[in-house]
């Protein structure tokens, strides 16, 4: 993300300032005053756009979740069943917070992601990544018609959703570096098999 604004999409360009802030400092130490300065325009001018902080976070979550399932989504589309989807969906997951790991702090670092891994039950407040996630395995297991225990379909989901999240969350650590690219690993499969 660019520290200014040069006559681009001015909204998107505060909800970036926005994560960049919160994430140094929390949602306490969010202004509009704040995201307007990094972005290098009028203290006046993201009220464009947002009536107040709370508006603004709220579009934080909004936007970086959709971009985020977004990418999840598209991963399923082109897809041509539910197990070439599980790894499609693990790698764009992996990818998408390579290329936004602000994006990766903001959401698990200061946001209450709710998931239940029961598989018998829906949760209308389960984190919407998560929801798809569950949905994608259990179609998975119906493709293959597998026969596993509730247990045993939590601790896959728990595998599943730990493999991806524990890569993007090495691949968002600044200080940690592999002899190969990061992007080639994950799009070749060597890391998502």
């Amino acid at each position: 993300m660019s520290d200014s604004y040069h006559h681009g999409n001015l909204k998107q360009a505060l909800i970036d300032a926005g994560v960049k802030i919160i994430n140094e400092s929390g949602e306490s130490g969010l202004s509009l005053r704040k995201a307007a300065a990094l972005c290098n325009v009028s203290h006046a001018a993201p009220y464009a756009h947002f009536k107040d902080k709370e508006e603004l976070i709220e579009e934080i979550k909004k936007n970086v979740t959709g971009q985020f399932m977004e990418e999840l989504q598209n991963a399923v589309r082109e897809a041509s069943d539910a197990e070439s989807a599980l790894i499609s969906m693990g790698r764009r997951y992996v990818l998408f917070f390579l290329h936004n790991p602000d994006y990766f702090k903001f959401l698990f670092g200061s946001q209450n992601i709710v998931a239940h891994f029961r598989t018998d039950k829906e949760y209308e407040e389960d984190y919407p990544p998560f929801k798809l996630l569950k949905e994608i395995y259990i179609n998975f297991l119906r493709e293959k018609n597998i026969k596993k225990k509730k247990n045993e379909q939590e601790l896959d989901l728990l595998k599943l959703w730990s493999s991806a999240h524990g890569l993007a969350a090495i691949a968002c650590m600044s200080k940690v570096k592999l002899s190969c690219d990061w992007k080639k690993a994950i799009e070749g499969d060597i890391l998502l098999k």
